[in-house]
């Protein structure tokens, strides 16, 4: 399609999203279709701001590698923005857990803004991040340009039309209020387009590619693709109460229904949260490293034996619930067995430094992608032995489950995002270097004291919690109230702000030296350490 024929498009659906306000069955779906409606206006406006009625039409930009690498420019500055706002709204809504007073009904309080964050973290950062990515992995490794041509920019135009809808309609009380508070049935639709959309992009740049090796990271990158649609789609069938109307009932209910949704909920942590990260370490470690993967035929083993277990481990959520048990001890079974395929990959990505270990002294890139590492082996370790049921007996529902979770996201999907948006950005922009590389090394400490606070207490919050649950005096009775149990996570919620608040800082510094690279300034760093050179030692 052409810049003319696209603006029609969009202008003809800002029309139909007009109409669907106006004869919307409820005021939620009208204040969404409205909000959809700016949205398309906007986006009309842009594009006819691109279109040339001269007799020849447009020429289309060609970079000067050939590569399609204007779409994951918009890609990088949309994941530091929506990482920002995924920072911020959690260090918002931690703040309301230790000061209730801090809930502002309806619209910002705790129950709305809580999927807000983690929409934002999960799918608007680390989705966008995801996406950037991949584009540029699968164009150098296939030596292909994106296939599709504009339709690159569908998706990823497509991709912010979903995080605005779906962030809007946690904020509107619009959503199936399931465990994931998924939006409602016309934003999945919508989602659904798009992923089918990125789907033909990147499986169509591997089946032109000219390279006839497929690099291993993009059998990461399409497996996280074709499992992520497969699951949002089982897990959001459901059926609308009226076309113009935001209503929705799932297909399922009752244990069949929460099956479901961990089924979803974890294998979204298998496969969006640690498959397609994965692909981004095979990729940007050994680049930031200049060395080879360290065993090619041991990232081969990981990715199939990766892929092959996940896919089994969600009912170890549902331990001590109305699911048989049988079902119960498969999930926790292959949970344990997936300690064996994670740390294959973090040995693989933490050996690729050999013989260039002298790195993670000078060069903080580096040094986060392996605090990347170093945590996804540890969560790995933690996640599988949290299903073990006598451990999971204490720590299920308390706080150790959020510090887990964090720990993960924060230490593994933020750092190594990090680490590759600050190895894109000079080379996207043409630029030397970064604008401040004592910047990147604030924002590695910033972010890394920031998880080990927040991880931590939550931690001791989390057993603390368990155990005050399960204290039963001599006549059997329970010795603390719930109330009480909440009165005492206050210290615990003071020091998790405190923690977020740091890693909302380092995002703050990332944002600044990014800005500051695209807009070509060069930070004077002379006194910064260069490469350490071993001198020689007389012998005793």
């Amino acid at each position: 399609m052409n810049y003319t024929t696209e603006t029609v498009v969009v202008a003809v659906a800002a029309f139909l999203a007009l109409l669907g306000a106006a004869f919307a069955h409820d005021h939620l779906f009208a204040v969404h279709m409205g909000t959809l409606c700016l949205c398309l206006l906007a986006g009309t406006i842009l594009l006819m701001r691109k279109i040339d009625f001269s007799v020849a039409g447009p020429q289309p930009r060609v970079e000067p590698s050939g590569y399609f690498d204007e779409v994951i420019r918009y890609g990088l500055i949309a994941t530091v923005f929506w990482g920002v706002v995924g920072f911020l709204v959690g260090v918002i809504v931690a703040a309301q857990l230790a000061f209730p007073d801090l809930n502002f009904a309806p619209y910002l309080n705790f129950g709305r803004l809580r999927p807000v964050h983690t929409s934002a973290v999960i799918f608007a950062f680390g989705g966008n991040a995801l996406i950037m990515t991949s584009f540029y992995v699968v164009q150098r490794t296939c030596r292909a340009r994106l296939f599709g041509g504009n339709l690159a920019w569908f998706v990823f135009w497509g991709y912010q039309l979903f995080i605005v809808l779906a962030a809007t309609g946690y904020v509107l009380g619009i959503s199936q209020g399931r465990e994931y508070a998924e939006p409602e049935w016309y934003v999945d639709l919508w989602l659904t387009v798009v992923w089918v959309a990125y789907l033909l992009v990147y499986l169509g740049t591997i089946l032109k590619r000219k390279e006839p090796h497929i690099y291993v990271a993009n059998w990461f990158y399409l497996a996280f693709i074709v499992t992520i649609a497969m699951l949002h789609v089982v897990n959001n069938l459901a059926v609308p109460v009226s076309f113009l109307g935001s209503k929705s009932y799932s297909v399922f209910s009752g244990v069949q229904d929460a099956l479901t949704q961990w089924w979803y909920g974890h294998n979204a942590v298998g496969f969006f949260l640690t498959a397609g990260f994965l692909g981004m370490m095979y990729y940007f470690v050994p680049k930031q490293a200049n060395r080879p993967v360290y065993s090619y035929r041991l990232s081969i083993i990981h990715f199939w034996a990766l892929i092959f277990m996940y896919i089994w481990a969600g009912p170890h959520h549902l331990h001590y619930t109305a699911l048989p048990d049988w079902a119960q001890t498969l999930g926790m079974v292959f949970s344990i067995m997936l300690w064996m395929p994670s740390w294959g990959g973090m040995i693989n990505g933490l050996m690729t430094l050999s013989g260039a270990w002298d790195k993670i002294r000078t060069d903080p890139i580096i040094r986060m992608m392996i605090i990347a590492i170093a945590f996804y082996g540890m969560s790995t370790f933690e996640g599988p032995m949290m299903s073990v049921k006598t451990v999971n007996s204490l720590s299920h529902y308390t706080e150790w489950t959020i510090g887990h979770v964090h720990s993960g996201a924060l230490g593994w999907v933020g750092m190594i995002t990090f680490g590759a948006i600050y190895y894109l950005t000079p080379k996207l922009w043409g630029r030397e270097r970064l604008y401040s590389m004592r910047m990147v090394n604030w924002h590695f400490w910033l972010a890394t004291l920031g998880i080990v606070v927040y991880a931590a207490v939550l931690w001791v919050a989390g057993i603390q919690q368990g155990l005050m649950w399960r204290e039963y005096n001599s006549q059997g009775f329970l010795v603390y109230s719930f109330a009480e149990t909440v009165a005492a996570m206050f210290p615990y919620y003071l020091v998790r702000t405190l923690g977020g608040a740091l890693y909302l800082a380092g995002g703050l510094v990332m944002a600044w030296n990014v800005f500051m690279t695209i807009r070509g300034h060069v930070r004077d760093e002379a006194a910064l350490p260069t490469t350490y050179v071993p001198q020689a030692q007389p012998a005793e």
